[in-house]
């Protein structure tokens, strides 16, 4: 939905400080490995017990997340080795954060169910981005849905800063990414299909036009009975 939304305008914003951080010298892949140094700090606090703490790192992860792509611009570097630097350190991060979240609920809780709901929403986010990656690699659209990145950063966000709210709110993000998921495969789904024939009408393009068995039989008969009437006019 971020993406979809207001990514023209956030890029449009963040130029400048994409231009001032690159006077620093400091450039997009220190950036984006910062962010993975958050990822870690945020994960161990949360696994130990301190919401609050990482919430703070929580935070500190997303920023970096956010101007890395105004960075790269800033440098002129924004490539391909990047895009892929910057995406594998965003499942890494995912991983991390709810890994974290999964240790807290082991030791404060216990109950199966609850264990997995941060392994759910792990595997469903996984979804989400899996449907994009798989969908560009093969030129088709992915983006949008109803949650991505940003937004389940902002729901764990709020769960991390108000402990009554974690369980509920990973429940939701769980559902919000599997409705994501959908969506975008309905979308690709639908691109494909009318990027590709039905599957009629390429058995009807492979058969040959012809006449049927009794077309044949009776011209077969037609041709013998010419053939007779020839030799008996001869």
């Amino acid at each position: 939905m971020f993406d979809g939304n207001f990514r023209s305008q956030v890029d449009a914003g963040l130029k400048p400080i994409g231009a001032s951080i690159k006077r620093l010298g400091i450039t997009a892949d220190a950036i984006t490995a910062a962010g993975l140094v958050f990822a870690v700090a945020a994960a161990v606090s949360i696994g130990a017990g301190a919401l609050s703490l990482g919430f703070l790192f929580l935070l500190l992860t997303g920023v970096p997340d956010l101007i890395d792509g105004a960075v790269a611009k800033a440098w002129g570097q924004a490539s391909k080795r990047g895009a892929f630097f910057d995406s594998v350190t965003d499942r890494v991060t995912d991983a991390l954060l709810f890994g974290g979240v999964t240790w807290y609920l082991v030791v404060s809780d216990g109950r199966a169910w609850v264990v997995m709901l941060p392994v759910a929403c792990y595997a469903t986010a996984s979804w989400v981005s899996y449907i994009r990656a798989k969908a560009d690699s093969l030129g088709y659209d992915a983006r949008g849905g109803l949650v991505e990145r940003a937004e389940r950063f902002i729901l764990l966000a709020l769960g991390l800063l108000f402990p009554v709210l974690l369980l509920p709110v990973l429940a939701l993000i769980v559902v919000l990414n599997a409705i994501t998921a959908v969506q975008r495969f309905v979308k690709v789904w639908r691109q494909a299909t009318d990027e590709s024939p039905a599957l009629s009408d390429r058995r009807r393009r492979r058969r040959r036009p012809g006449r049927s068995t009794a077309d044949r039989l009776a011209a077969r008969r037609g041709a013998s009975a010419r053939r007779d009437r020839s030799g008996r006019t001869r």
